[in-house]
């Protein structure tokens, strides 16, 4: 069943406590008092923070009560990470009276506000990743199994960095790279060779590995990075597995590999089997998922406005009303005009 959200204000939360609560002479309950008997009512004091900060205020009760209501086996391990993410900042800063400076510096007053912050966040990913992953197509399934995903290999690399330095010049640094690419391309070349007067091309690649390899974890073993797959290392070996799909067992890249990691060659040595369709199909909705978040941040826009279409928000306050109307607008807009560009 559909829930309606009324949106009332934050007075409830800010006025909770024991004791009996001052009330003006309209019956207006006041936040504060001074000695001559004058006060501050509730009401003032919403309608002075909901002018300020009272929108953040309200958009974080807004999701918390949404996506705490749609995905509630999330809760704990949304509370988890955020209190993990505070015991990592107390480690750093040292004291709680240093963090919660830095905090302050941001504009969280409290420590508990920021890790409600975190804390919301956590839940507003899941929403988002879950409304892209629901919304995923058998086409792009399908196509996605028959491009992008790959069968096990055995490979091997040389890995061969550019020594730059932060201080040198930019045509420095053109020049170190190029030295890289060019030994690189050397290496090739002695593999052409190898192949060429029928030496064994698995033995010469472990022999270059071992003699130009800047990759200190597999040099001594030939270059070998084993049985791997996307996934399985650092996201730029992928790269590696990508080349590698173009290869047969026994062929080396005749082209430089380009990674972050620097530049490489590689030897395929074995091909297994790809796993099947319904067994990948977790793991491709989990990358289609992330490519298409990274594509299109509109994605995030769309499923915010989901859940809360879902949920039938009202916001009752007309002047809030307002406020979350333009806010909205500027956020579709926004992101839509990243997402063109």
């Amino acid at each position: 069943m559909k829930k309606k959200v009324l949106i009332l204000g934050v007075c409830s939360l800010l006025l909770c406590g024991c004791g009996k609560i001052p009330t003006l002479s309209n019956g207006d309950e006041a936040v504060v008092t001074f000695k001559d008997g004058e006060m501050i009512s509730a009401n003032e004091f919403y309608e002075e923070i909901k002018n300020s900060f009272g929108l953040d205020t309200l958009l974080n009760m807004i999701d918390k009560y949404i996506f705490e209501a749609e995905f509630p086996d999330e809760i704990e391990n949304g509370k988890a990470y955020a209190e993990a993410a505070i015991e990592q900042l107390r480690t750093s800063y040292g004291s709680d009276e240093e963090l919660l400076s830095a905090l302050q510096y941001y504009g969280y007053q409290t420590v508990e506000a920021y890790q409600n912050f975190v804390y919301i966040s956590y839940m507003q990913n899941i929403a988002i990743e879950t409304y892209v992953r629901d919304n995923i197509t058998d086409e792009e399934l399908q196509e996605y199994y028959e491009n992008d995903v790959y069968p096990d290999m055995t490979i091997s690399h040389i890995l061969v960095t550019a020594d730059v330095t932060d201080d040198m010049s930019d045509d420095e640094k053109e020049e170190a790279e190029n030295k890289a690419k060019e030994t690189i391309q050397d290496i090739i070349d002695q593999l052409n060779e190898a192949r060429e007067n029928g030496e064994d091309v698995e033995k010469v690649f472990a022999e270059l590995a071992k003699e130009y390899s800047e990759d200190d974890d597999t040099k001594e073993d030939g270059g070998s990075l084993g049985e791997i797959n996307i996934g399985d290392l650092d996201s730029n070996y992928d790269e590696l597995i990508k080349a590698a799909s173009e290869l047969k067992d026994g062929e080396y890249s005749t082209e430089v590999i380009t990674t972050e990691l620097g530049y490489h060659v590689i030897l395929k040595t074995a091909t297994g089997e790809k796993a099947s369709y319904d067994d990948s199909v977790d793991s491709m909705k989990d990358a289609i998922t992330q490519d298409k978040l990274d594509e299109d941040q509109s994605l995030m826009v769309d499923a915010i406005r989901y859940y809360r279409d879902l949920y039938e928000l009202d916001v009752i306050d007309s002047e809030m009303d307002s406020q979350y109307s333009v806010y909205m607008n500027n956020l579709i807009n926004t992101y839509e005009n990243t997402s063109s560009n």
